[in-house]
């Protein structure tokens, strides 16, 4: 079945960087564009980036655009999101997602802790 692990959250000071990554198992990985949102305290999810099957496509949500980058390695079917200029606005569970034939398939999430 899909499986989506997240790992590299933890506590960061403001300006400070992280990369968190999204191993993928169970589908064919390198046919499918992947995500990344966040969900903070008493906020609803929100899409922070998209890439497509290849690099050459990325998108971001504005409040990221120019802080975040994401990327992929289809030989190791993971997904990374690069996070710099950190803020306390960024703190959050950040979610790696996929669709797979019309079923959005979520990971467990990892904590992200911008704060002095």
């Amino acid at each position: 079945q899909v499986q989506l692990v997240e790992s590299g959250g933890g506590l960061v000071q403001p300006g400070g960087s992280l990369r968190l990554s999204c191993a993928a198992s169970g589908f064919i990985f390198n046919v499918y564009a992947l995500s990344w949102y966040r969900q903070a305290p008493g906020k609803e999810r929100e899409l922070v980036a998209t890439i497509g099957t290849t690099a050459g496509y990325a998108n971001y949500a504005e409040f990221v655009k120019g802080r975040y980058t994401i990327s992929r390695d289809n030989a190791k079917s993971t997904v990374y999101l690069e996070m710099n200029s950190l803020k306390p606005e960024d703190t959050a569970v950040y979610y790696c997602s996929t669709k797979v034939r019309a079923a959005r398939y979520w990971g467990q999430g990892t904590q992200v802790t911008v704060s002095s």
